[in-house]
């Protein structure tokens, strides 16, 4: 078994779409559109096959990212050492995007960075 992809809905799935295959290397196909229900996405797919939906529908609510709740909380994503952590870190930093922690290492042994991305979405950047 296997997870086969992970979905969010964002409000702007155009700089959405920019921010997995710019800063994490996704590759995203051509987007999907149902005229019906103006619901949009993309798939970005990612070299080891993991698969991220980004999707937007106008009635979707929006929900509060700004605090610790139930659920899903971030995604986090493997760069392949420390010193990829600390530039991806930076370079995000340098590109506007709060970082929440780190570069550091967490209590259970990770290397990593989290950053409030795609509106106010946690990623967190590990080795």
């Amino acid at each position: 078994m296997r997870i086969e992809h992970i979905a969010m809905f964002v409000r702007d799935l155009e700089a959405a779409r920019v921010f997995f295959t710019e800063y994490l290397g996704g590759h995203s196909n051509s987007g999907y559109l149902n005229k019906t229900t103006d619901f949009r996405s993309y798939f970005i797919t990612f070299d080891d096959g993991a698969r991220l939906e980004l999707m937007n529908k106008p009635q979707v609510a929006n929900a509060d990212v700004s605090a610790e709740h139930m659920g899903y909380t971030h995604i986090a994503f493997s760069v392949g050492s420390r010193e990829k952590v600390d530039e991806l870190t930076e370079r995000l930093r340098l590109a506007g995007y709060e970082v929440k922690s780190g570069p550091r290492t967490t209590g259970d042994g990770y290397y990593e960075s989290c950053i409030a991305a795609i509106e106010g979405n946690l990623i967190e950047i590990t080795v």
